[in-house]
């Protein structure tokens, strides 16, 4: 069994290792089926020392989330600077569907994986804080082209619109998680897929003098 880590920025890399190998086994077997002793054998480390990091694997979980949502915001945030409303808006999704397919894991357990649901007191991340809530950053993407008057006339619901968005782009991230090895489907390459998602939410949503 490897040494107890004793510094600082061991102990940081350790709970990095509990975090990383407990994601995949909670995808791969779901989180139920998984128990702390599995993820301790996995590393090469005793139960207890997982235990020291984590109280149960609730906290374990949380953890995990808050750590995953965290960095979607951080990966998101630099695209709030983009002047331009609707370039913003495109960003955004554009943005989104990167991190999906770079972190398919991640994005498995944030969002194809019954888990635990928000609880302010548990979690270390706020809500409708622009540095850590994505979903915050979309609503405010969607406000700033709403504001503009980017949208359609009889559309005036902001959190509707913003909903909308996010679910035609986790549709096209979802099915590529799931499906891209799938002889079943002749899929089209992922990029055309996403842009044509793109562009029927934007003809749908904005001006004509927008699209």
């Amino acid at each position: 069994m490897p040494p107890k880590p004793k510094t600082k920025l061991a102990r940081e890399q350790f709970r990095t290792l509990i975090i990383d190998n407990a994601r995949d086994l909670f995808v791969s077997k779901g989180v139920e089926a998984v128990t702390m002793r599995e993820i301790a054998k996995r590393i090469g480390y005793s139960a207890t020392s997982i235990y020291l990091h984590f109280a149960d694997k609730e906290a374990l979980l949380r953890a995990i989330c808050d750590t995953d949502f965290l960095k979607l915001a951080t990966t998101l945030k630099e695209i709030l600077s983009i002047p331009d409303p609707i370039q913003r808006l495109i960003a955004f999704g554009e943005g989104y569907a990167k991190f999906a397919l770079a972190f398919p894991n991640h994005y498995r357990l944030m969002f194809m994986t019954p888990h635990l649901p928000y609880n302010a007191e548990c979690s270390g991340l706020q809500q409708n804080n622009a540095e850590q809530d994505a979903y915050f950053q979309l609503k405010t993407v969607v406000q700033d082209v709403y504001e503009a008057g980017g949208f359609k006339t009889d559309l005036h619901d902001a959190d509707l619109i913003a909903q909308t968005v996010w679910a035609g782009m986790h549709g096209v991230c979802a099915l590529q998680i799931i499906m891209a090895e799938d002889d079943w489907v002749q899929w089209r390459p992922i990029d055309v897929r996403l842009t044509m998602m793109q562009q029927l939410l934007l003809s749908g949503l904005l001006k004509e003098k927008y699209e």
